[in-house]
This record gives C-alpha cells, sequence and structure tokens, in this order.
C-alpha cells in the first residue's frame, strides 16, 4: 500500500470514529456508532500494517501479537459480567497508558533514529511527554481498578502535605526534563527519563488514591481522556497522523465527559483531583446541619406490599443505582417492567448521570437486560414529573436521591441536582441496610413520612416482588 492510499484509509477512518462517536451520544444510536467504530479501528490497523512504514519481515510479529490481543479481548468480552464493565474500562485505560510508555522507550533507544537540531529537540519532547502522560495513565488506572473491583478500599487516601507533594514531584519532572533535553548521548538521558517515569507512576497512584468512590464516574471519564493523550503522543513519537488526530478525538471527549460528571455532581474538576469526598465504607456518619437530622422513624415495606403498591399504580418511575448492579437485578427488573407494561402502567426509567461508577453504567445494564431505549430518560427529563408519580422506586442508589443536597447546604453533596423521587405520592428504597452511601451521609430521604424502605439483597427481593406480581 503507498502513501496515497494509506493517507486515503486514514481520513476514512477518522471520518468513521467520528460518526462512532456522534453514535454513542445515544443509547438508541450506540449500537451503530459501535459498528462505525470497528469497522473505522478495522481500516486503521490494515492500513498500518500494509502501509509503506512496515516491512514485510515485520509482518509475521505484528500479525502474532495481533492474535494474542486479540484472543485476550475476545475473551474477556465473552466472559466478563456488565456488571465489571467499569473496572474492565479502567483495565484497559492502564494497558494504553503502558503501550504509550514503552513506545517512548522504544523511540529513544531507536537506532534508525537520525535526527539533529530543532528535529531531535521535538522528538525528545514527544517522548518525555508521551512517557510522562502513558506512565500517568497506567498506575492511576490500576489503582482505578483496584477500587472500582473492590481489592482496594474506596476511601480517599489523603497524606499530609500531599499538594505539596504534587508540587515537589511537579518541579523535579520539570528539572529532569531539562537535563533529559541536555543529554548529549543516549546513556545520559537515561538516568532523567527513568526518574520522570517513577515520579509519574508514583503521581498516578497517589492522584486516584486521594478519590474517593463517589467520584469515580469522574475519574473513569478522567483517565479515559489521559489515555487519548498517551495515544496522541504516541502518535507524535512514531509520526502517524492517525493515532495523533484519534487520540485527541479521544482526549477531548474524555475531557467532555469529565466536565458533564462534574457538573452532575455540582463539584469542580479541580476539587474532585484535589481529594473526593466518599467514605465508600458504608459507614454511618455524623448528620451534618438540620436538614440532616432524621425527620421521622424508617418504616420497613414488604415484597408482597411492595408488590401490591406497583399493582394499584398508574405510573411509576425507577430509578437504578450502584445496587441493582451489584445484585444484577438487571433482568427481573426488566421482567416487573413488562408486566406492569402489558397491564397499562406507564413505568420509565430515571438515570442520574453519575449513577454506578462509570458514566452510562446503569444505561448499559438497562440495555443488556432489553428495556426499551424510549423509556429510559435522564434526570432533567423526569424530576418535574415525580409529583404526578404514583410510585417511585428506587432500586440500590443513595446519593442520587438525597434530598440533603436541596435542603443541607453543610451536606458534601450540597447543590448536587438529584432525582426528587421524594415528591412522588410513594417512594420506595431497596437497600440492604441503612449504610450510607459512597458520599458518607445520611439520606433524610429514608425518613420521610411517604417513604417506605425495602430491605434485602436486591435481586432476590425483586424476584420475590415480580412472583407476587403474577400470583
Amino acid at each position: 500500500m503507498n502513501d496515497g492510499l494509506a493517507t486515503v484509509s486514514y481520513i476514512g477512518a477518522t471520518i468513521l470514529f467520528v460518526l462512532s462517536l456522534g453514535g454513542l451520544s445515544n443509547p438508541e444510536t450506540s449500537r451503530r456508532g459501535n459498528l462505525y467504530g470497528i469497522i473505522g479501528m478495522t481500516v486503521a490497523v490494515l492500513a498500518t500494517v500494509l502501509g509503506p512504514k512496515v516491512t514485510a519481515a515485520g509482518i509475521p510479529y505484528i500479525v502474532g501479537a495481533m492474535a494474542v490481543g486479540g484472543g485476550i479481548g475476545v475473551y474477556a468480552a465473552r466472559t466478563v459480567q456488565m456488571t465489571q464493565m467499569p473496572e474492565l474500562v479502567a483495565l484497559m485505560h492502564s494497558l494504553v497508558g503502558l503501550a504509550a510508555a514503552l513506545v517512548g522507550f522504544a523511540s529513544y533507544f531507536d537506532p534508525s533514529s537520525s535526527l539533529a537540531g530543532a528535529e531531535k529537540a521535538i522528538h525528545e519532547v514527544e517522548i518525555y511527554v508521551g512517557i510522562l502522560i502513558g506512565a500517568v495513565t497506567f498506575s492511576g488506572s490500576l489503582i482505578a481498578f483496584g477500587k472500582l473491583n473492590g481489592k482496594i478500599g474506596g476511601s480517599p487516601v489523603l497524606l499530609p502535605g500531599r499538594h505539596w507533594l504534587n508540587l515537589a514531584g511537579l518541579l523535579v519532572v520539570i528539572w529532569f526534563g531539562r537535563e533529559f533535553l541536555n543529554a548529549h548521548a543516549l546513556t545520559d538521558g537515561i538516568v532523567p527519563l527513568a526518574v520522570m517515569t517513577a515520579i509519574a507512576l508514583l503521581f498516578g497512584v497517589h492522584m486516584v488514591m486521594a478519590i474517593g468512590g463517589a467520584d469515580m464516574p469522574v475519574v473513569v471519564s478522567m483517565l479515559n481522556s489521559y489515555s487519548g493523550w498517551a495515544a496522541a503522543a504516541t502518535g507524535f513519537m512514531l509520526n502517524n497522523d492517525l493515532l495523533i488526530v484519534t487520540g485527541a478525538l479521544v482526549g477531548s471527549s474524555g475531557a467532555i465527559l469529565s466536565y458533564i460528571m462534574c457538573k452532575a455532581m455540582n463539584r469542580s474538576f479541580i476539587s474532585v483531583i484535589a481529594g473526593g469526598f466518599g467514605t465508600g465504607s458504608g459507614g454511618k456518619p455524623a448528620p451534618k446541619g438540620e436538614a440532616a437530622q432524621p425527620a421521622g422513624e424508617v418504616v420497613p415495606v414488604t415484597a408482597l406490599e411492595t408488590a401490591e403498591l406497583l399493582r394499584e399504580a398508574k405510573s411509576v418511575i425507577i430509578v437504578p443505582g450502584y445496587g441493582m448492579a451489584v445484585a444484577q437485578a438487571q433482568h427481573t427488573v426488566f421482567e416487573i417492567t413488562k408486566l406492569l407494561r402489558e397491564r397499562g402502567v406507564n413505568i420509565r426509567f430515571g438515570i442520574h448521570p453519575v449513577a454506578g461508577r462509570m458514566p452510562g453504567h446503569m444505561n448499559v445494564l438497562l440495555a443488556e437486560a432489553k428495556v426499551p431505549y424510549d423509556i429510559v430518560m435522564e434526570m432533567d427529563e423526569l424530576n418535574d414529573d415525580f409529583p404526578d408519580t404514583d410510585v417511585a422506586m428506587v432500586i440500590g442508589a443513595n446519593d442520587i436521591v438525597n434530598p440533603g443536597a436541596q435542603d443541607d447546604p453543610s451536606s458534601p453533596i450540597a447543590g448536587m441536582p438529584v432525582l426528587e423521587v421524594w415528591k412522588a405520592k410513594t417512594s420506595i428504597v431497596m437497600k440492604r441496610s441503612m449504610a450510607s452511601g459512597y458520599a458518607g451521609v445520611d439520606n433524610p430521604l429514608f425518613y420521610k413520612d411517604n417513604n417506605r424502605m425495602l430491605f434485602g439483597d436486591a435481586k432476590k427481593m425483586l424476584d420475590e416482588v415480580l412472583a407476587a406480581l403474577k400470583g
């Protein structure tokens, strides 16, 4: 394949990637967007492997590596549960960062490189920045993976003087960057490069460890952005225009998504990076402010009573949360939805932008369970409808339905937009216990007169509700 054909292929792949992002922005067009992305990546890989920069002798090695990587990808796609998708995404981000760092080292030690003067300096800046971003993405994503799958606690780890530590690390990275650019021999640049890599790895660990469990959707989208910029840096090192453009698309879209997630929590991106809220322990913290004080007694409800409330309702809104994902109850939710719709009940789903542990987590789970796209709505589309709703059913959510966000100025989640389920005629909250959510604050919703608590495993309780509805 000559240069002209490879360039045309790259342009076509870029257009497909843009169409893919556009399709993925809406659940109804997400499958088409995913298909565009698959075709675009196939074109990009073929154009690169068959392009003028790859010799015939190197193709067997590339094909072998692709077979190994593809096999691992197929295995992961077939075996990983949809509820494990957040940690899988974080793990994939770590691989992008690792690839960027390794390509940076390979570019530095490349014996065929004969650059000099300004070109050499620019190339070395590309290498230094690429390894820096790649290392931060790699270690940060591994910590996010550990937090998401429970191997690492969700509580933020806040070291004394951590901001000064970060500043000191940045100054050291800048200093050694200067030493790296001034290195005259190949061996002279190894020490600055190694020191910078170690600091970048530590920074990635420190940064994500300081972020609380409630901010994990922002972390996932932030690492997605980092992986894109790491890929773009790799494109500069390899002089590959498609990799630069694709990385920039991923990086910028991830940054925009991070902004959307922060806006959904009424928090700034800087405040999340500086150390997010969230204990992740499920412990009951001390109440803050008058609105945080229990305003009544908790009224438990049985599965049979829940079924009776649903049977008599004409309008129902279901608000899913991370508890639904953990219990893998989405399929039972669909069966209940299907049964109620057949009986003429107007049933819809209210999705908060940060519900779950990654952007769109609840949408993915409901789509897997075949819940129709047209009844899955965003928070802003449904909040005004709660006063006219007979039953609002909260499945494993907590902070995103906390009225303290509106009523308690001292709350850590004050000002955060929430789903106003307490305005429905009756709200039913499904939880295992009275433990607080990831933000670590009590929820006054539990004590409201029109609220009922259905305690127990979401899957088990919903199975009982479904059996009662059928009976």
